[in-house]
């Protein structure tokens, strides 16, 4: 049985994405970056994968085994007084009975919540059949009834020769993932306010976009169209890797080290990120 702050924490999660203003997720890919966001100020945390397998040494794509997954978070987790969403892309398991042993996990850790993609089929850019994400959901949704499962599809991130159809096809795909118990829709790549607009109108459930790249318009504009939940993704820890490149190039190259002084934060400060175990 999940604890009284797990079930507090999920039931917080579900208030954040009905709140005045869209919920922003500053992703996190371990235990520090966790702790640095939350000390930003954010409400929740959630993971990003790809970001989570570049850390632990190996490429995006559910290429990480899952124990590292679980592993890594468990510790998020356990430094997290927020709540906890996961990224487990579609589900580090052949069959919905292993993805549910996966969320299972999760569950029992005391993470409010995860994502969840239908993806493309292996080796191909060809859209993986939805009805396989909807047997997963299903499978998920048995294990806690409040457990927030964010049903993301790729549909954006194929080739269409037809943007009309691409929206239906979003459309029809967030349909029936609602239907099969999702809590929320996460259609990364749709950026046009009239189709997020259009998008959000149709559905009962949350919308969730994606706003982790280069010239992404501001929180306050994607609300106007509708998103009620934001995620940069990998894109912050792009950003923090740029940053070390900067550095060790400017080392190396230069024999200077300007860059890396720029707004690092103090070994007092990261140490108390964890005044349990410092």
């Amino acid at each position: 049985m999940r604890s009284s702050d797990a079930q507090q924490k999920t039931e917080d999660f579900h208030r954040l994405h009905a709140g005045p203003g869209p919920l922003v997720l500053v992703n996190a890919w371990d235990a520090a970056s966790a702790r640095i966001v939350e000390r930003a100020g954010a409400t929740a945390i959630g993971t990003t994968s790809a970001g989570m397998a570049w850390s632990l040494g190996y490429a995006d794509g559910e290429r990480m085994p899952v124990a590292e997954l679980v592993a890594a978070c468990a510790r998020i987790c356990r430094v997290a007084s927020v709540p906890v969403s996961v990224d487990i892309e579609s589900g580090f398991g052949e069959s919905a009975a292993a993805v549910r042993e996966v969320a299972g996990a999760l569950v029992d850790m005391g993470a409010a919540g995860i994502n969840i993609e239908d993806g493309t089929r292996p080796g191909t850019r060809e859209l993986a059949s939805p009805e396989v994400l909807c047997e997963r959901i299903a499978a998920i949704r048995e294990l806690d009834a409040r457990f927030f499962i964010n049903a993301r599809t790729d549909v954006y991130f194929v080739p269409w020769d037809d943007p009309a159809a691409r929206f239906e096809e979003a459309l029809r795909r967030a349909k029936l993932y609602a239907a099969a118990g999702a809590d929320g829709i996460f259609v990364p790549g749709m950026s046009s306010p009239e189709e997020i607009g259009r998008l959000s109108g149709a559905l009962d459930l949350p919308l969730n976009v994606y706003a982790g790249y280069a010239g992404a318009p501001p929180a306050d504009g994607l609300a106007r169209a509708g998103a009620r939940r934001i995620s940069l993704g990998c894109g912050p820890l792009q950003s923090a890797l740029g940053l070390v490149a900067r550095i060790a190039g400017e080392a190396f190259g230069h024999g200077r080290f300007g860059t890396m002084g720029e707004g690092m934060l103090s070994v007092g400060e990261l140490n108390a990120l964890f005044p349990a175990t410092a």
